[in-house]
């Protein structure tokens, strides 16, 4: 394989993915609503019920809010992996990727190509959202964007990587929604996302906090918020790298025809 080649690729897929998404500005939109919601109006609910904090030590609406932008952001960034991974299921019928897959160049290097437009889509997204949290009043300094952003990208890649591997297994289109019910969900609320999960173990819900801990997502979410306080999650950093290496990994062996995991996806249920 050639240097050019490679890039070509890499440029090719990523733009043909970038204009899609330019041309559909709704998509930007819908993407940044759900997690508006939960930083303006769910941090409200979760912070006072009846004049009480809940969620310890953020005393105050502010407070709490900046504790919520790092899973928000990786909420953006999970979501985005799943939708990913549904265009892969779609090209995979429509027969755009048995024509991706035939080019002459690694198998690996082409899903490699996929992989990188969507995190550069989760990206774009999550750019986005920063610059609207700013605007909501979140006091982000321009040192922690900076920080923050190389690790959001981190997040971004192994959340893609994770559509990459589920795209595999995802027979049709129609089973698509239920799917993403048992892996978007389950991801996002058993996570420190929305709340520490000391506090959760103080609760007394200690299958909640294993669980959590086990979550490679809980892991991306604290990666990023250490991050913006100037500090290294080594044990995060480090279960984000492996969850990416083995996402990646089933995902190009799933896609080996030689295995026949992609005839098995392909046939009728």
């Amino acid at each position: 394989m050639k240097a050019g080649h490679a890039i070509l690729a890499l440029r090719a897929i990523c733009g043909r993915e970038v204009h899609k998404f330019l041309r559909q500005p709704g998509r930007l939109l819908s993407s940044l609503v759900r997690p508006a919601l939960w930083l303006v109006v769910f941090a409200a609910g979760f912070q006072n019920v009846f004049g009480v904090a809940i969620v310890p030590p953020y005393e105050t609406y502010i407070e709490y809010r900046v504790y919520m932008v790092p899973g928000l952001v990786m909420m953006i960034c999970l979501f985005n992996g799943m939708q990913s991974s549904l265009a892969m299921v779609y090209d995979r019928e429509m027969g755009v990727m048995r024509l991706l897959l035939t080019a002459p160049l690694p198998r690996a290097w082409l899903l490699m190509c996929k992989l990188m437009a969507g995190a550069l889509l989760s990206m774009l997204q999550a750019v986005a959202f920063f610059a609207m949290v700013l605007l909501f009043g979140v006091d982000l300094t321009l040192t922690q964007l900076l920080i923050g952003l190389p690790v959001t990208l981190l997040g971004a890649v192994m959340l893609a990587a994770l559509g990459l591997a589920l795209s595999v297994h995802v027979k049709q289109l129609e089973n698509f929604a239920g799917t993403m019910n048992f892996v978007i969900f389950p991801m996002f609320f058993l996570s420190s996302a929305l709340y520490p999960l000391w506090k959760v173990r103080e609760s007394g819900a200690e299958w909640i906090y294993t669980v959590a801990q086990l979550n490679p997502f809980t892991h991306a979410v604290e990666l990023l918020r250490f991050a913006l306080y100037g500090q290294l999650e080594k044990t995060s950093l480090l279960v984000v790298g492996i969850t990416t290496v083995v996402m990646f990994c089933l995902a190009v062996a799933g896609y080996n025809p030689q295995r026949g995991l992609i005839r098995a996806a392909r046939s009728p249920t």
